[in-house]
């Protein structure tokens, strides 16, 4: 199940919503959470609950050994076999095919591959696991006493399958005690239309954009042609993962859990470093907090740490050599920048630095959408004019003439202009009315977006969520 899908809509999260709210006892709301969370995990994938179950249950054991026997061997050794256990199945799910494929490639070996299917959102709650039972040794917070408290902390639906990665650090309070007020109630509904509507209404489309220009045969796309592809593609993974991710926040407040964003505007970045302080901002830290600092960070080897940390960020994305490239890929320019060229690109106008980043993250998402290294070839050279059937079509020209304010409003939902005119307008307003005039603008813009997407959605084939395969 997906959150853009009107199974979920229309039955899934009101039925949650009135029993959540119905329900008095903490306790019982917490019983709530879970059984809605299994539903709706076993909606698509039944089997791979138990996997689920079985990593919670391990590390909520690891948590305990490890506050148990502060500074001792024992804690020590609980962390290794929470990172021996989940590391080790998250290898054999998703890695295990990509590795036989390789081994068979260079030894010309016909070693069966396997094919276990991907237990969605595994890549996610196994990090979440793994930095609860780490934070725990590190003694930044305590173990958490009830099983049941953490078992929905680990199983909690809106941040379950694709993100952001919560830790236990960040709501430890909010599961002992939370009380969701009127204002979490308003803010939650209206980010989760935000999100659904940049789901629904601009990534779909995208998406739809990007695969026909991107799916078919290369050597007849033109190099305008390619760039539209890919810059749809561009849309489409930043509104479909934001949106994602802004629907995840929307229904954790709706139950009294604030969320870290996972999201600031990448797309205004000046800088490689930047976009990734901006983008997918919990995986970053992540990577930043659990392994490049261990590692050294900036401190020594920082060629090497780097490096270490992009194979791995690449890695996580995807089964395939293509996404371990594009990780090296932003290893390599954050490294640069880091030795000198962000002095060089401090010395040029910020249209100039704006211009550079958009142009290094559109080419990344080529070697991100290509899974086939020979096809990403063959797009490179249609992209910078090598080969290809010419630099422009007619077919390209009716699409942008055709859908130009839809494009003018993705590209406005790339910049942070909205929330910018929301301030600007409440100065504007006398203080009484403020409040009053904007919860009535704001429940009206909800209800719209809320009607459009169900329209579409009722009319839709193409929904897809890019985020369910990693």
């Amino acid at each position: 199940m997906v959150f853009s899908n009107l199974i979920f809509l229309c039955l899934f999260l009101p039925a949650n919503i009135l029993l959540y709210y119905l329900t008095r006892n903490p306790a019982w709301r917490n019983g709530v959470l879970i059984f809605f969370s299994l539903f709706f995990y076993a909606w698509g994938e039944p089997v791979w609950v138990t996997l689920l179950i079985f990593s919670a249950t391990i590390d909520y054991f690891h948590g305990k050994i490890c506050e148990k026997y502060t500074g001792r061997w024992q804690a020590k050794a609980a962390v290794i076999s929470s990172l021996v256990l989940n590391l080790g199945l998250l290898g054999v799910f998703k890695y295990s095919g990509m590795a036989v494929e390789s081994l068979n490639a260079l030894t010309g070996l016909s070693l069966p591959v396997p094919a276990f299917s991907l237990p969605i959102g595994i890549s996610f709650y196994t990090f979440q696991t793994i930095s609860y039972v780490v934070d725990v040794y590190r003694g930044q917070v305590r173990a958490q006493k009830s099983y049941w408290r953490f078992f929905m902390y680990v199983s909690m639906y809106p941040q379950l399958v694709a993100g952001p990665i919560v830790r236990y650090t960040d709501v430890a309070e909010q599961i002992d005690s939370r009380h969701t007020t009127r204002e979490d109630f308003v803010k939650g509904i209206s980010r989760f239309c935000a999100g659904l509507g940049k789901k629904v209404l601009i990534a779909n489309l995208a998406g739809d954009f990007a695969s026909q220009y991107l799916d078919g045969d290369l050597t007849s796309l033109t190099t305008a042609g390619a760039w539209f592809g890919i810059l749809m593609f561009t849309l489409q993974i930043y509104f479909d993962f934001s949106g994602y991710s802004d629907m995840a926040i929307g229904l954790a407040r709706l139950f009294g859990f604030h969320y870290m964003e996972n999201f600031n505007y990448p797309y205004i970045s000046q800088s490689v470093s930047e976009f990734w302080r901006r983008w997918h901002i919990s995986l970053g830290s992540f990577f930043r907090d659990y392994v490049y600092i261990p590692l050294g960070g900036n401190r020594s080897h920082t060629f090497r740490n780097l490096l270490i940390v992009w194979f791995l960020t690449g890695l996580w994305h995807g089964a395939s050599w293509n996404f371990v490239l594009w990780g090296l890929y932003f290893g390599l320019l954050i490294f640069l920048e880091k030795q000198f060229l962000q002095k060089l690109l401090q010395k040029l106008p910020h249209i100039l630095r704006h211009f550079y980043l958009l142009f290094a993250v559109t080419i990344s998402w080529a070697l991100f959408y290509f899974t086939d290294l020979s096809r990403l070839w063959t797009f490179l050279q249609t992209l910078f004019g090598v080969q290809g059937a010419g630099l422009w079509d007619v077919q390209l020209e009716v699409e942008l003439l055709n859908n130009l304010f839809w494009l003018i409003a993705a590209v406005i939902g790339c910049l942070p202009l909205l929330p910018w005119a929301r301030e600007k307008w409440k100065l504007l307003q006398k203080p009484g009315w403020a409040p009053l005039f904007e919860s009535g603008v704001g429940m009206a813009w909800n209800l719209l977006i809320l009607f459009l997407c169900v329209a579409f959605l009722a009319g839709q084939s193409y929904n897809p969520f890019l985020y369910f395969r990693f």
